[in-house]
């Protein structure tokens, strides 16, 4: 159920509007689930007393994985959507969590990569998801071809997103 109700439209039938309201349901659903994936992750992390970073640059060492990149790379490969990549990468390096280095090329560009430490946080971070995975199958939950439905699904809707914001521009 979403809290806001969809706008009466005169040129919306019956179908359209049903349409529209699990269009909303599904927007508000993302929104919470990421809320939730990131609240998973602070339990988690409150639980291993790992304090001294928050879900949020967590999620963000998970993303870059073993992969070098810039804070731009970030926003356009998909990894991080928060307005506030660089804060988070700064706070990230001055905890020894990443390492950064200037491009030779451009030294306006920073590439960073895990550190140890870093990678270390990678691994409870893919830990917890995998016991997530086996107990999703164990208590059929979902199964796999459910899963891919839903990979599926939200491919579709990232890909009309983004064709969206292309066309804007």
């Amino acid at each position: 159920m979403t809290l806001q109700t969809p706008l009466s439209s005169p040129v919306l039938d019956g179908a359209e509007k049903m349409f529209l309201a699990q269009y909303l349901d599904n927007i508000a659903m993302v929104e919470r689930m990421h809320r939730l994936l990131l609240d998973v992750i602070k339990d988690e992390f409150e639980r291993l007393r790992l304090l001294e970073i928050n879900s949020v640059q967590a999620l963000l060492l998970f993303n870059i994985g073993e992969n070098e990149v810039t804070a731009g790379e970030l926003k356009t490969r998909g990894y991080y959507q928060g307005s506030n990549v660089s804060y988070n990468l700064k706070k990230l390096v001055e905890l020894g969590y990443m390492h950064h280095q200037r491009s030779e090329l451009d030294r306006r560009s920073v590439r960073v990569r895990l550190t140890e430490k870093g990678r270390a946080v990678r691994r409870v971070i893919s830990d917890l998801f995998a016991r997530h995975a086996e107990v999703l199958m164990k208590k059929a939950i979902i199964d796999a071809e459910g899963m891919e439905d839903v990979n599926r699904a939200l491919k579709r809707m990232e890909r009309f997103w983004t064709d969206q914001i292309r066309y804007i521009y």
